[in-house]
């Protein structure tokens, strides 16, 4: 017998996409389930690469600090050539911390642990991963989607979110469009093993046959006793990915490493799309299931929860208009972020010399921005616009992103003590901020050493808002009130 709930947001797919954005609205009080198919929570590496703008999205919603208790910088490629001798390599230099970017660097950690410890942070706001459940159906019409799920149920959401991956039943049910190329002939086995005879200080990499071709690789997975294996497969074999054959897999390569254990195992093909429509009514797709990119790059992972912080704040609004600029933002940003992976990519199937670099900087995704989308005003005065990621700086004991953390909104008046202001309120805080011993309005945040005059490139009075996904939506002067029609 059929029973019919409602509730605000129904989520499918509970993997990091999923997760983030079940998190962000948790803890907007907004009523949501989050529903995966697979009985057993993910418990493979694949991607296990954090950029510095997703760390910054983690430290929003509470959870960075155990990321940076569990994961690691990346380390030293170890090349270990036909010869016998080695070669150390690094596919990006460490970065040094900045007044305005705090986390420079790409963290590595299993994607496991990932998910791990975001249904950990769900689990603290009330929320829970309904494990073993599928949707299998939907309609939708004005009073919301109508959902059956596996268990026969049937449920009523105001909003459905496709985050099931890309094989995505929500997209293909939708009949959206996935506009790219898989390369069946260009195959990699991924597989997270244990084993003897080798340091877990480097990235080991044995070259192949073909100049700046791999044959192994085994990369140390941080807080854990495994190694991520990725092999190149020969096009028509079907692996066999027991404990006996990649074991000899990998004696073939490098005697005197044995392996000891397989866990996950995946076959991964070069598969490059994504859709043409993030939206449909009230449907609306994230993550893998909107975009699939080569590995190259480690970027689609962190897209997708870029995705979920973009959608989370515009569906507890709850706002048709507002809906509507997810896909207007997103879609674009997807598009450039696959344009990157696929270049990279093409490194690999070239053979090229600069194959493993990781050093553009656009990889770190700080710079994506929204600058010219509907969301962002155009009366700036500075360098830093309207659609562009909030810098962090501090402020003696306080740092920009300890005012920005939370759901609300945030309106940042540098030097104006006197501007007429709307009232602050739970879903608008407002901050001087003032540089020392200028006129302050009460509980200014003194700027003591310039840093956050510095990163928004303040010279004369002006007042930024910012969004709750932290990306600013105006730059004004005072006596240009903005934000009094922009929320």
């Amino acid at each position: 017998m059929f029973t019919e709930s409602e509730f605000t947001v129904l989520i499918a797919g509970a993997g990091p996409t999923g997760l983030a954005l079940a998190v962000d609205l948790a803890r907007r009080g907004v009523s949501c389930r989050i529903v995966e198919k697979s009985p057993n929570p993910h418990h493979g590496s694949r991607g296990k690469g954090i950029q510095p703008r997703t760390q910054e999205i983690l430290d929003d919603l509470g959870v960075l600090d155990r990321f940076l208790a569990y994961g690691a910088d990346y380390p030293d490629l170890l090349i270990h050539l036909p010869g016998g001798g080695t070669m150390t390599r690094r596919m990006d230099e460490l970065h040094a911390p900045t007044p305005s970017v705090p986390y420079p660097n790409i963290l590595m950690t299993p994607q496991w642990r990932t998910g791990e410890l975001l249904a950990e942070r769900l689990a603290e706001l009330g929320g829970h991963v309904e494990v073993g459940v599928e949707v299998t159906g939907f309609t939708q019409d004005d009073s919301g989607v109508h959902v059956t799920l596996s268990t026969g149920e049937r449920v009523t959401a105001r909003y459905l979110v496709g985050a099931d991956g890309g094989r995505s039943t929500i997209r293909q049910r939708l009949g959206v469009g996935f506009i790219g190329e898989t390369y069946d002939a260009e195959r990699m086995l991924i597989a997270d093993v244990r084993l003897t005879g080798l340091d877990r200080d480097h990235w080991h990499v044995w070259p192949g046959a073909e100049p700046n071709a791999m044959s192994l690789a085994l990369c140390p997975l941080p807080s854990t006793e495994d190694f991520q294996l990725t092999a190149p497969l020969v096009d028509g074999v079907e692996p066999d990915t027991s404990l006996v054959a990649l074991r000899k897999l990998v004696d073939d390569v490098v005697p005197g490493v044995t392996l000891t254990q397989v866990g996950w195992t995946s076959l991964y093909r070069a598969n490059i799309r994504m859709v043409d429509r993030y939206r449909v009514g009230n449907v609306f797709l994230a993550g893998d299931a909107a975009h699939v990119h080569s590995p190259a790059g480690g970027q689609g992972l962190n897209t997708g929860i870029q995705d979920a912080f973009n959608l989370g704040w515009k569906l507890a609004a709850g706002d048709d208009a507002l809906l509507d600029t997810y896909e207007a933002e997103r879609l674009p940003v997807a598009a450039g972020v696959l344009g990157i992976s696929t270049r990279l990519h093409q490194g690999y199937r070239e053979n090229a010399e600069d194959a493993m670099r990781r050093d553009d900087p656009v990889l770190r995704q700080l710079s994506l921005n929204y600058r010219g989308g509907p969301l962002a005003d155009e009366a700036e005065t500075g360098q830093v616009r309207a659609g562009d990621r909030a810098p962090d700086s501090p402020c003696g004991p306080t740092r920009v992103f300890d005012l920005l953390r939370g759901p609300h909104w945030t309106l940042l008046v540098f030097d104006a003590p006197d501007a007429d202001l709307p009232p602050a309120t739970p879903d608008l805080h407002i901050h001087h901020i003032v540089r020392p011993g200028a006129p302050a309005a009460p509980g200014a945040v003194v700027d003591a050493d310039g840093h956050a005059h510095d990163a928004y490139d303040v010279t004369t009075p002006t007042l930024f808002l910012v969004r709750p996904d932290n990306y600013l939506r105006s730059v004004t002067t005072p006596d240009l009130p903005a934000y009094s029609r922009q929320r």
